[in-house]
């Protein structure tokens, strides 16, 4: 016990450090509270007894301290200035990335580099980008971690227990993702993207989604060009290791295969957090228009589009994402009138009623098709028990076999020889014919005995006499 004392002053255990590695390894910079709030949000429902609001934060954030000031001691993290707020801003240092890779289980290429001195200028686009995480994500409390807190403490938790599910873990995420749209993954050329997050949530309808956060200081103009080089590196294509030509991004995410004439890119969320001078209405009406060859479907007579090659741009406000989460109706997509869930809003909602009311047409079809051949069958079968020979001996109906061995098969095969009678009754023909057969030879000669047995006795009779 005192050897891991000396090792970890702090006295963290492995598990806390792990958490402390995932989330700064995603996010590159946090402070501490965001990493308690992502790795243990139960504790956030702790310590409520405590007066003042610093008292309570301190407590509730005072191990994962403990796992940082443990990580600083092995080189893996380190202090990266402060927030306006006064927070500390934490970071890894590279040997502290390679770390995080190995707790996220990802290649350390795809990492990205240290988010040393991001607190120099306040870290605001980091910060909100964290917000971001946090709204989408939504972790959830362990209510058994919380087995002793007040009744209103516990039922604070429950509601956040029992509220939308976020988008899958802080595993399902990355930061400061570059797209190339030249040069390489690990050596990116120019005019290229870079994703503020990505995510993978499959398990959740989400596969693929790039987010771009902007705090109101750009214009449309400059959010439009970006969006360029989204479309630039979706529009990549590379060969695989079997010489197969295919999307770049392809090559590091898996999607399912869209259908033929609808595979649209991986679609990107645009979350406007407003603290700088620009109105996010007036700019986003601006950016629909500038940006329209890249978003805009093809109009079907079903009343619904198909995105082939398109990239679907979806937008929303930090405020709203932070208080209704993925499932709230609060995601407005470029093209269309009303606000929708973030899976409806990616994905194709009309098509897929078109697609559902076609396969239900098509359902009916097969089963009216269906009722029908039964009914066809069951009147040849009612036909054909009309014409079922009844058998002559015995009035029952012939079954398969007799009516099949009755019925003429070709030229030079012999008929039944009773084609009248069923099996029973023909055997016992068969055998009444075949027992009068043995009889005949017999009865020939008893009857050719008895008239020369007459004879005789007229002539011996009149012998005698």
């Amino acid at each position: 016990m005192a050897g891991k004392r000396e090792e970890n002053p702090a006295g963290s255990s492995n598990n806390l450090r792990g958490d402390v590695l995932r989330v700064l390894g995603v996010l590159k910079v946090a402070t501490v509270e965001q990493i308690q709030q992502i790795s243990a949000p139960h504790m956030s429902y702790r310590h409520t007894d405590k007066e003042k609001p610093s008292e309570r934060k301190q407590a509730r954030t005072a191990s994962h301290l403990g796992a940082l000031s443990d990580l600083r001691k092995h080189g893996l993290a380190e202090n990266g200035g402060k927030i306006p707020g006064g927070d500390t801003l934490r970071n890894l240092t590279p040997m502290g990335l390679k770390a995080a890779a190995r707790e996220l289980g990802r290649p350390v290429g795809e990492m990205g580099d240290p988010a040393r001195g991001a607190g120099r200028t306040g870290a605001s686009h980091p910060m909100t980008v964290n917000e971001a995480v946090l709204a989408l994500l939504r972790p959830k409390p362990d209510l058994s971690q919380l087995a002793n807190e007040p009744a209103d403490v516990l039922a604070a938790a429950q509601a956040a227990v029992d509220a939308p599910t976020g988008l899958g873990t802080i595993a399902s995420y990355a930061t400061e993702v570059a797209l190339p749209a030249t040069g390489t993954w690990a050596n990116p050329g120019k005019g290229g993207a870079q994703a503020d997050i990505v995510i993978t949530a499959p398990e959740n309808g989400v596969p693929l989604l790039f987010v771009e956060i902007d705090n109101c200081f750009e214009s449309a103009q400059v959010l439009a060009a970006k969006i360029d080089k989204y479309m630039r590196f979706c529009q990549r294509k590379v060969k695989d290791t079997g010489g197969k030509e295919r999307p770049m991004w392809r090559t590091r995410w898996w999607v399912p295969d869209g259908r033929r004439g609808d595979q649209p890119h991986p679609p990107l969320l645009l979350v406007f957090n407003r603290i700088g001078p620009r109105n996010p209405n007036t700019v986003i009406a601006q950016l629909a228009e500038l940006t329209e060859r890249h978003w805009k479907g093809t109009a079907y007579d079903g009343g619904f589009h198909m995105y082939d090659g398109k990239l679907p741009i979806v937008v929303t406000s930090m405020k709203q994402l932070k208080e209704h989460g993925p499932a709230g109706a609060v995601f407005r997509r470029f093209g269309r009138p009303h606000n929708q869930t973030l899976l409806e809003a990616i994905g194709n909602p009309r098509r897929e009623a078109h697609d559902a009311r076609k396969q239900a047409e098509y359902a009916a079809r097969q089963r009216e098709h269906q009722e029908e051949l039964r009914r066809i069958a069951a009147q040849h079968r009612a036909e054909r028990e009309a014409r079922r020979p009844v058998c002559a001996g015995c009035g029952t109906r012939f079954t398969d076999e007799r009516w099949k061995a009755i019925e003429p098969t070709g030229w030079g095969t012999p008929r039944d020889t009773h084609p009248h009678l069923c099996d029973d009754c023909k055997q016992r023909a068969i055998t009444v014919e075949r027992q009068a057969a043995q009889a005949g030879p017999e009865q020939q000669e008893h009857d050719q005995a008895v008239p020369e047995q007459k004879a005789g006795g007229t002539w011996l009779s009149r012998f005698r006499g």
